[in-house]
């Protein structure tokens, strides 16, 4: 993208009023326009080839072709611009937009309320809209470390650091792309996974139970949204319900082994925020100390940054998702230019180095101060 050009949006939606709320929110952008508009996905993918947006606002229901049809025609034609749906705050509009997002949609955005009055209902979307499109249009625009600082080897930048611990436990944060990238990631852990695996996913109350329903389908390992009180066991994956924080709490220890349950609290957010990444890893180096594994992957911001680093003085391990492979490398890239990852991995290999580490199939010892596996 030439610098000071404006950043081409091409808007989808059958109707005109949402048509013409997105262009009075995109017009408060100077450096937003509109390349198209479309009533359709059949007319949205014609123009997608002939205009090449730079992103696609999409509505998620739609007559001819609705927004999940149009996003699997977009990868079948090997169109590439990142999409974020439109969508109504109701079960059928939460659990199609959770499949439009696993389908390769980067992001979405609510409809705003019928109650709300014209120019709240702008400040609302524009409030929500405009940090998302600017994110995800400025991907290849990111400042990427020199090659001598480690990343082109998928090593993390600043002072090496073996991992030496073994983790009892995987904590992960995401946000945008997260369910596409979970719905790669997550089906390829055995059933016989040895550790729990606790997911912070920003997302509202509504999604995430849909999105662990989803999961649950996709995936070995026992998916389901973390309930407050429930223990935390191996072999099981907890999402992270929306509008709570997920933490851990003590419990009562077997064998000398950390035992941890699950607390949900709806205290502050945290880095704008609720559930927070950050609220997550810090109970978990708490309670599990240098036996925490934690995953930093894609998505807006910072949140899970300060986590991280909390993980590591504590002798845990961080891992974070490179920034090819990433929707939006906020996340990930805050932990990797800070130095707190040990490796960075695409996002296809992140669940082998987790498998790894666990230390499944191999023998795992530590020789010297070093984790051998």
């Amino acid at each position: 993208m030439g610098q000071g050009r404006r950043k081409r949006i091409l808007v989808v939606d059958d109707s005109a009023v949402m048509r013409s709320l997105l262009r009075s929110v995109l017009a408060t952008d100077p450096t937003l326009e509109i390349a198209g508009t479309a009533q359709d996905g059949e007319t949205a993918l014609r123009l997608m080839e002939t205009l090449k947006p730079d992103l696609v606002l999409m509505d998620v229901e739609m007559p001819v072709m609705d927004g999940l049809q149009t996003l699997r025609a977009m990868k079948g034609r090997n169109l590439r611009m990142p999409v974020i749906m439109c969508s109504a705050l109701t079960q059928r509009g939460a659990r199609v937009t959770i499949e439009s997002l696993a389908s390769g949609a980067a992001d979405y955005v609510a409809k705003p309320s019928n109650q709300l009055g014209p120019a709240v209902a702008l400040e609302n979307l524009a409030h929500d809209l405009l940090p998302k499109i600017h994110a995800l249009t400025a991907k290849n625009n990111l400042v990427v470390l020199p090659l001598s600082q480690g990343l082109a080897t998928g090593v993390a930048p600043g002072k090496p650091q073996a991992i030496t611990a073994i983790p009892s436990i995987v904590v992960i944060g995401i946000s945008t792309g997260g369910p596409a990238a979970l719905d790669v990631m997550l089906p390829m852990l055995p059933a016989n996974f040895p550790l729990p695996v606790l997911i912070v996913q920003h997302m509202p109350e509504l999604f995430t139970n849909i999105l662990a329903e989803r999961l649950k389908n996709r995936c070995r390992l026992k998916v389901h949204e973390a309930v407050d009180g429930e223990p935390v066991k191996a072999g099981f994956v907890y999402i992270a319900r929306g509008n709570w924080h997920l933490a851990l709490a003590q419990a009562q220890p077997i064998r000398n082994m950390p035992e941890s349950c699950i607390r949900l609290t709806q205290a502050a957010q945290e880095n704008h925020c609720r559930p927070s990444v950050d609220v997550l890893f810090r109970s978990a180096a708490g309670i599990h100390g240098a036996g925490v594994l934690g995953v930093v992957m894609t998505g807006m911001g910072s949140d899970g940054l300060a986590g991280a680093r909390l993980i590591r003085q504590n002798g845990g391990t961080v891992l974070a998702q490179d920034q090819a492979s990433s929707a939006v490398w906020g996340m990930p890239g805050a932990v990797a230019q800070a130095g707190v990852a040990h490796k960075l991995l695409p996002l296809n290999s992140i669940a082998g180095e987790i498998i790894r580490l666990a230390g499944m199939g191999r023998k795992v010892e530590i020789k010297q101060g070093r984790l051998v596996v």
